[in-house]
């Protein structure tokens, strides 16, 4: 196969591959790279915050919008979480679908 056609081959299969991811997710590659900084600042703001223990609180980002999941111990937790998902880059909204849960 000669340098030419290759390179042509390679370029085919590079764009299917992006076709490929937007038609299965709905989201450019870009789009998913972004979402993936945007909940890996958000679990980071979670973990390093010493006022609450936010480690359970899972964290999932679709176009620009942060989900939070799973339980909290106070609703003063719960809404701190939201206010630390709110202060990262790129965050067009939040779903705080946190449950308090006593211990």
């Amino acid at each position: 196969m000669s340098v030419a056609l290759r390179t042509v081959a390679v370029a085919l299969v590079l764009v299917a591959a992006v076709v490929g991811c937007r038609s299965l997710t709905g989201k450019s590659p870009g789009a998913t790279a972004d979402d993936a900084t945007i909940t890996a600042s958000v679990k980071s703001k979670l973990v390093a915050d010493k006022a609450a223990n936010l480690t359970r609180v899972d964290v999932d980002t679709n176009n620009g919008t942060v989900y939070l999941n799973g339980t909290v111990d106070s609703a003063e937790q719960k809404a701190r979480a939201e206010r630390l998902a709110w202060q990262a880059q790129g965050v067009k909204s939040v779903v705080n679908n946190l449950q308090v849960q006593k211990r």
